[in-house]
């Protein structure tokens, strides 16, 4: 007798909600005892999203019960959970592919293995094979909070990796996950800077910014910097650049390059400079680049703060409360609570430039 295997997966619906006690419909859009979910957690630029059904406890026994242990359970309700990764990741210190993966689990009291497969569109776990594993890793439970409905959460979340907890009942099943941020950005650069980003002065000096910041392939960005110039030489690359042979410990053309930029900047980006400086304990190049200001314009509200600065580091606090009054007065509305504040400051006679 021929069987009509088109039918099973409809004749299991059927039955799982008639053992449930919950109206479902295989033609109509009803609601389901287990609702689905969906989480998702950037890693740098890698996200990964985990898509699942929440069963709930409702009064029953869990574990060694509801979900026995010693099977391959389907870490969820309904199809497939699945998890989902759109670069490479490390699980539990193992690696695995970008891709889509049917999540499953074979708990134990002491332990239990968190199994990735290939096959993300079965129901359950019914027809799982290990013969179809991408990965297996193995955690220890621990004990949680109660949580009626079954969840997926991310834990510990840093720029290169972050912990998915399942929690459901009184138990946690956390793995963590990481992801080599630097190299798959620096990969992906590559990729951004062939299209429409090759053709903006920014789009380089963005990709240099980060791997400077990150110090990562310095080689690489200092590339990314000349290419930057290429399409338009700015202060803000050219200082870019500066700091690069700077963490290169090439000083000497470090030096011409900040000297260059320098002798492009305007007031503000002076000020900025300037205002850096200080911040990194450098006074005295920092007075350098406010009297270079000075010389460009005496008048501007920005300039005054910085005649402000210099006068408070001679002690003269009359002469840095007029500045600071004057900046006040022409300062743009967004920036006068800042003024104010040094104002004040300077009025109850404490040093600005600390």
């Amino acid at each position: 007798m021929r069987r009509n295997f088109a039918l099973i997966p409809v004749f299991m619906a059927i039955v799982f909600a008639a053992t449930l006690g919950h109206a479902q419909s295989a033609v109509l859009d009803l609601p389901r005892d287990s609702q689905h979910a969906k989480v998702i957690q950037r890693v740098g630029i890698t996200d990964i999203t985990i898509n699942y059904h929440r069963p709930l406890v409702k009064g029953r026994k869990v574990w060694g019960g509801l979900v026995p242990y010693g099977q391959v359970w389907r870490a969820g309700a309904n199809e497939n959970t699945t998890i989902e990764f759109t670069g490479p990741v490390s699980v539990e210190g193992k690696p695995l592919a970008k891709g889509i993966y049917g999540l499953h689990m074979l708990p134990t009291e002491n332990e239990w293995t968190i199994i990735f497969s290939k096959t993300a569109t079965a129901w359950g776990s019914f027809t799982y094979n290990q013969s179809e594993d991408a990965l297996r890793v193995t955690v220890k439970p621990q004990t949680g909070e109660m949580r009626e409905a079954l969840g997926y959460d991310f834990d510990e979340v840093t720029p290169n990796s972050a912990v998915v907890t399942m929690r459901w009942e009184k138990l946690a099943v956390p793995f963590k996950i990481e992801v080599n941020t630097n190299e798959i950005v620096a990969q992906n650069l590559h990729l951004q800077l062939r299209g429409l980003a090759q053709y903006t002065w920014d789009g380089w000096d963005d990709a240099a910014n980060y791997l400077l910041a990150n110090k990562y392939d310095l080689e690489e960005a200092l590339k990314y910097e000349d290419r930057s110039i290429g399409v338009e030489e700015r202060y803000d690359n050219l200082m870019n650049k500066s700091r690069i042979l700077d963490a290169l410990n090439r000083k000497d053309e470090a030096t011409v390059a900040r000297n260059k930029a320098l002798g492009m900047a305007n007031i503000t980006q002076l000020h900025t400079y300037g205002r850096q400086l200080q911040l990194a304990g450098k006074q005295d190049e920092a007075f350098a680049v406010y009297r270079s200001n000075i010389k460009k314009d005496p008048n501007h509200w920005l300039v005054r703060t910085e005649a402000a600065r210099l006068a408070v580091a001679k002690g003269d606090y009359d002469g840095a409360t007029k500045e600071m009054k004057l900046a006040l007065a022409a300062a743009p509305d967004p920036a006068k609570p800042t003024v104010e504040g040094l104002v004040k400051r300077l009025e109850a006679k404490q040093d600005i430039n600390k």
